[in-house]
């Protein structure tokens, strides 16, 4: 099967099972590159359902201080965007679960849209999020996806409009990315007040995934975006595990047991 249609599967799986897919994310090459692999293998077998890998960037826009700081580290470890690429491609080939690459557009643009989804492909990646570039603008990334099997993911946040929403179910996303809460990523002490709205908005444009992250930072909140959702992704909480942990073993540890406690909260 293709990434997509790997996906695609995951969902309707997940959705016959009466569940929503949990899609942890991590910054690949974090604690360093040797270790990176161990952190994912670890929320796996936890029960990880796929994962959401982000790409190193120095200065992110979406992403809060713990995930800018995640970066940082990873970069100053010695990750760069072939490390990225290698670890991605142990990581799909090793857990067995899709992965989903996360980076901003500057470092697609700076290889090429080709040659990076070219490199997708090759490390076995399933689709592509680009966080920086709106749906009217990514149509070169998307249509180079399509081509190849790569699913491409589009964001839609609680002030998106009809005629927004309307363009972006149009560009045939493998997934929607909710905007749980508005901001950038990080943990937040109360849970969203818009999973309910904006389900029910995207449910009535179309019936492509709908995953919820952003803001969502314990098993309750991941809860209430599963009731609604078909996917959670949690980030911060989980990255912040790893950066306050003193050894590799601790963080993997620590990744193990916070999946395990978010992948239970996935049953409606």
């Amino acid at each position: 099967m293709t990434g997509k249609e790997r996906l695609a599967a995951l969902f309707q799986e997940a959705r016959m099972a009466n569940r929503a897919v949990f899609m942890p994310y991590l910054t690949v090459g974090l604690p360093d590159p040797a270790s990176s692999l161990d952190m994912f293998r670890a929320m796996a077998d936890a029960g990880a359902d796929a994962f959401e890998v982000g790409f190193p960037y120095s200065d992110p826009l979406m992403d809060g201080p713990t995930i800018h700081e995640a970066g940082l580290a990873a970069i100053a470890a010695g990750t760069t965007v072939k490390v990225g690429f290698d670890l991605v491609a142990e990581i799909a080939s090793t857990t067995g679960k899709p992965v989903i690459v996360m980076t901003y557009v500057n470092p697609v643009l700076a290889i090429g849209i080709e040659s990076f989804v070219d490199q997708l492909v090759e490390s076995g990646a399933a689709a592509l999020i680009v966080s920086d570039i709106a749906v009217g603008e990514s149509r070169d990334i998307a249509d180079a996806c399509s081509q190849r099997g790569i699913g491409y993911v589009q964001f839609v946040a609680p002030t998106t409009g009809a005629e927004r929403l309307q363009e972006i179910v149009a560009a045939d996303p493998v997934f929607v990315y909710g905007i749980a809460e508005l901001g950038v990523t990080g943990k937040r002490e109360v849970g969203s007040s818009n999973l309910t709205a904006l389900a029910t908005t995207i449910r009535a444009a179309s019936d492509v995934p709908l995953v919820f992250g952003v803001g969502i930072s314990n098993p309750e909140q991941a809860a209430a975006a599963a009731a609604v959702g078909d996917g959670v992704i949690v980030g911060s909480a989980l990255v912040r595990e790893v950066l306050e942990s003193t050894t590799s073993h601790d963080g993997a540890a620590k990744l193990s047991a916070a999946v395990k406690m978010f992948s239970s909260a996935m049953a409606r």
